[in-house]
């Protein structure tokens, strides 16, 4: 969303106000300063109205069709309880996702998302392999993970939710992520246009049969998304 940093006309006339009365010290003027500052900005209302009619319709700034991730800004992280001593940050460095926008009716747009699973990355390398092996994500055998949207609901125009089948490990179950549509606008070339997105859900890693140490370390896993997408391949 863009934020406008403005002096409201209310606070000049206010600020004008105290400068006469502190010049002058006349009775009348102090007067005069009070009813300045008390009356109504007329022109502040409607474009107060504009910018909210504006805002309303942010999403409707990037045309409808299929949108790539911007992989220079897409992010998946997740996070846990760990014995209760700790809660880590960990994320995919490689997944790719394609957004079907329609700008018109958000909710009839599409997104699936693959993510490389030997790409987890938590910092630690001997971590790492251990979440690769048999004990978690099996990755030789199971390489990818995926969503595919099955439906998209809208709270307001910029809030929504998304329902999806996510499967891992060859385990498939619906997820519903709440998400906050961040901004929409044009990118740096011509014709190609930038959607933001911000997501989060709550999952029960152990449905998936990556149940390892769980109730030791937490089963319950809060999965964070912030994404950018731009149609600059179909603008070519």
């Amino acid at each position: 969303m863009i934020t406008h940093f403005m002096i409201p006309r209310s606070a000049l006339l206010l600020a004008s106000s105290a400068f006469l009365l502190l010049a002058c010290g006349n009775g009348d003027e102090a007067q005069a300063a009070k009813s300045a500052a008390a009356a109504p900005d007329v022109e502040a209302a409607p474009q107060a109205a504009q910018e909210t009619a504006s805002e309303e319709a942010a999403y409707k700034i990037a045309p409808s069709g299929r949108y790539s991730l911007d992989k220079n800004h897409g992010y998946i992280t997740f996070t846990y309880s760990h014995k209760g001593y700790s809660n880590p940050f960990l994320r995919w460095r490689n997944w790719d996702a394609v957004l079907d926008w329609n700008a018109e009716d958000p909710t009839q747009s599409a997104i699936k998302v693959t993510i490389q699973t030997a790409d987890i990355d938590s910092g630690v390398d001997a971590f790492d392999e251990h979440l690769k092996s048999g004990d978690m994500f099996e990755v030789e055998a199971f390489p990818e993970i995926t969503f595919v949207s099955t439906q998209i609901t809208k709270n307001d125009d910029w809030t929504g939710v998304i329902t999806g089948d996510l499967t891992m490990k060859g385990e498939t179950h619906p997820v519903t992520l709440d998400v906050t549509f961040n901004k929409a606008g044009e990118g740096g070339d011509e014709g190609v246009y930038v959607i933001g997105f911000s997501g989060r859900t709550k999952i029960l890693r152990s449905q998936w049969g990556l149940g390892y140490a769980v109730p030791f370390v937490g089963d319950e896993v809060e999965i964070i998304v912030e994404a950018e997408f731009d149609n600059g391949a179909e603008s070519q």
